[in-house]
């Protein structure tokens, strides 16, 4: 996610709050109920452009929106107060060595929860762990990562210490994948002795049609061993 991007979702989040919080004490009327209506419609429309980073369009949405709303405070129909939203961090980590549909759902979760950063395994922490070097390199694996739209920025992970990104990083939220072997106990002590105690740690359970990178992998040799007709 661009630094625009990022902007455009804080607007939006504090639009959205500042709406939920109108239609809660608005003046029961058709009049009232039309406004709100409206802005909510405008709402989602920007949701809409930022999905296609038509971040211009999607801030002329907001602003309608926010326009809609603010008039009925002005006029003592409706209270709330404008509040800047607080985009959270959200860490998650893997190797990505082939991008898959499990990856991209895994991605969208994180990045439904805030600004997703990835720590991409080093080559040879992925042998370490793996047995095996990876497909592609560790600075290919960071670029395809880089490149997907959930993402907010991708790091290398560190070689010696795996918490180190997320020393630099404070996270707010890091976010496990379903077959990822992380003790969320254990890494809850690890990262409170480094002073991140407050860091949730979350999991996803379900899985994308079984999608893993080994089994894609498996497929793919078993392909090539046979004949083509």
């Amino acid at each position: 996610m661009s630094d625009a991007a990022f902007r455009v979702r804080k607007y939006i989040d504090m639009l959205a709050k500042a709406l939920k919080e109108a239609k809660a004490t608005a003046r029961p009327s058709r009049e009232v109920g039309e406004i709100l209506k409206l802005a909510e419609l405008y709402l989602e429309d920007a949701k809409y452009y930022l999905g296609v980073e038509d971040y211009i369009t999607s801030v002329s949405c907001v602003a309608y929106a926010e326009g809609l709303v603010d008039s009925l405070r002005m006029l003592g129909l409706a209270e709330f107060r404008w509040e800047r939203s607080e985009v959270k961090k959200v860490v998650v980590a893997g190797t990505f060595d082939i991008v898959h549909p499990g990856h991209l759902y895994f991605l969208k979760k994180a990045n439904e929860m805030g600004l997703t950063y990835v720590v991409v395994a080093r080559d040879v922490n992925v042998a370490k762990n793996k047995g095996r070097l990876p497909i592609m390199s560790e600075t290919d694996r960071l670029a395809v990562v880089n490149s997907l739209k959930p993402v907010y920025r991708a790091v290398l992970g560190d070689v010696a210490d795996y918490l180190r990104p997320l020393l630099e990083i404070r996270p707010d939220i890091v976010l496990l994948g379903p077959d990822q072997q992380v003790d969320e106990k254990e890494l809850a002590k690890e990262l409170e002795k480094r002073g991140l105690s407050s860091v949730e740690i979350l999991r996803i359970k379900e899985r994308v049609n079984g999608y893993s990178s080994s089994q894609i992998i498996k497929r793919a040799a078993e392909l090539s061993r046979e004949p083509i007709d």
